[in-house]
């Protein structure tokens, strides 16, 4: 057999091929299991060895440049073909972009962004500390004692092993431990804002056995009861963006503040909006902060003299101060991961609370 004359005939065959389904018709004659070529590649099995050493190599290269051929005239068919869907299909760039599906900012996320903008104002830096926390730092540090009910299995998370310490482990039920630990590691002066989760064996339409809370704390000398109330009344005004914030302050205990303080402020009972005096007709009272000036025990536990250092502290719910301030009806959606929910509820993701363009800027 002819093999320079049959391989002309293939690579003329292949080069007028007209499309994709002609190249693939060629190709399969040419290699495929029942193909002509590949029917060459089988008979050398029977040659004997002079044959196959000089018939061989001339049907192995016709192979070769048949599968060339074939890989070439494919290339270029697909290169005409998108060069024609190119030459057929245009786009307006005159037309507004079509509407992408876009993320949106979690309320709990956007009012620790609003929080931490206004208290940068006010002078405070953030500080974090570890959610699974021990006995000491929870609890005895804040001068809570062994017989406290915060302590009862029924409202903490405690783990079955001790620390290297032997002390308790838990999650943590508040940020208050933040306190303790930024006075042992960073002394006084000090003002700082604690944002985080906390967990308390709890579950109803009020509260989830996890939330956010945020604590303040101010700690220098000099510090009285007056620097608290104006402390939280500048910060209710900004968050709320209202200027006639009422405070009313009540007597209260904490094991960690003496005095304690309980902030109310005054809103309208038939919208809920916050704002103006709780004692006008229409209008009542809403607790939304716990408060007071740091106790001489939690001093000390911090490593400083509380016959030199005073402060105050505070602190609220984050998902509690999102739900009054935007709305929302049962803070259990909060953590359903309901798109639905987030995307009505959610915030654009460019607009970054700020106090001079409005700390909150909806969706």
């Amino acid at each position: 057999m002819d093999h320079a004359a049959t391989g002309e005939q293939a690579l003329a065959q292949i080069a007028a091929a007209q499309d994709l389904g002609a190249l693939e018709t060629l190709r399969v004659a040419f290699l495929g299991k029942q193909g002509s070529i590949s029917g060459l590649l089988k008979t050398l099995g029977a040659m004997s060895p002079d044959e196959r050493q000089r018939i061989g190599p001339q049907i192995h290269a016709l192979r070769e440049s048949v599968t060339e051929a074939l890989a070439a005239r494919k290339d270029a068919l697909e290169s005409a073909a998108l060069a024609l869907r190119l030459a057929s299909e245009t786009v307006d760039l005159t037309l507004p972009a079509p509407e992408a599906p876009r993320g949106s900012i979690h309320p709990v996320s956007q009012v620790m962004d609003e929080l931490a903008e206004i208290f940068a104002d006010m002078g405070f830096s953030v500080a974090t500390g570890p959610e699974i926390e021990d006995d000491w730092h929870n609890f005895t540090a804040l001068n809570i004692p062994e017989s406290h009910p915060a302590r009862a299995m029924h409202d903490t998370f405690y783990f079955p092993d001790k620390d290297g310490d032997g002390r308790a482990m838990l999650l943590r039920t508040h940020t208050s431990p933040v306190q303790i630990r930024a006075m042992l590691d960073q002394g006084a002066p000090i003002r700082i804002i604690a944002p985080g989760r906390v967990y308390r064996s709890d579950s109803d339409a009020t509260h989830t056995p996890m939330f956010h809370q945020i604590e303040g704390l101010v700690i220098d000398r000099g510090i009285h009861l007056g620097h608290l109330k104006w402390t939280l009344e500048t910060f209710l005004k900004a968050f709320f963006e209202r200027d006639d914030i009422v405070l009313r302050l009540r007597p209260s205990y904490f094991p960690f503040t003496e005095p304690s303080v309980e902030v109310d402020v005054g809103y309208a009972r038939d919208n809920g909006a916050v704002g103006g005096s709780g004692d006008e007709p229409g209008r009542g009272w809403m607790e939304v902060l716990g408060s007071g000036m740091v106790n001489r025990k939690v001093i000390a536990a911090g490593g400083l003299d509380p016959d030199e250092w005073q402060g105050f502290a505070f602190g609220t719910g984050v998902d509690r101060l999102a739900k009054l301030k935007y709305g929302m009806e049962d803070l259990r959606a909060f953590f359903d991961g309901d798109a639905r929910w987030n995307r009505h509820y959610g915030f654009n993701p460019n607009d970054v609370p700020t106090l001079s363009g409005g700390v909150g800027t909806a969706a």
